[in-house]
């Protein structure tokens, strides 16, 4: 059984684009792309604050749905200027998400929806 978990938050991304932002599917969450978008703030151009923005909007995913960093079991995070960005975003990172730590892949990618985003991450997390 799927139960979707919409923060009011973001819940404009069910209405709007016909999403969830995260799903579970017997205590696996799949949470949605999450980028440093938001309603109330546009995205920064300073990627290292950008990059707390995107993990803020992690934190609010994984908090809907009972969880931490702590229970991600695996990331896949999607970049612009993967190399010229890899070690501010794995600094940032690393503030958040603590040993041990999950799988993780980086890869690089030519653009996302929102104007001036430079990350996207993806992640599983597990209760």
């Amino acid at each position: 059984m799927k139960k979707p978990i919409i923060p009011e938050e973001f819940k404009h991304y069910f209405d709007d684009w016909h999403f969830s932002p995260a799903i579970e599917s017997d205590g696996t969450v799949y949470l949605s792309g999450v980028t440093a978008a938001r309603k109330d703030k546009q995205i920064s151009t300073n990627p290292e604050e950008q990059f707390h923005d995107a993990f803020y909007k992690l934190g609010v995913y994984l908090n809907a749905a009972g969880l931490t960093y702590d229970d991600i079991l695996e990331m896949t995070t999607f970049h612009i200027d993967l190399k010229k960005h890899i070690d501010v975003f794995s600094k940032v990172k690393d503030e958040y998400v603590k040993k041990p730590f999950p799988a993780w892949s980086a890869i690089g990618v030519s653009e996302f929806i929102p104007l001036n985003a430079l990350v996207e991450m993806r992640v599983v997390a597990r209760r």
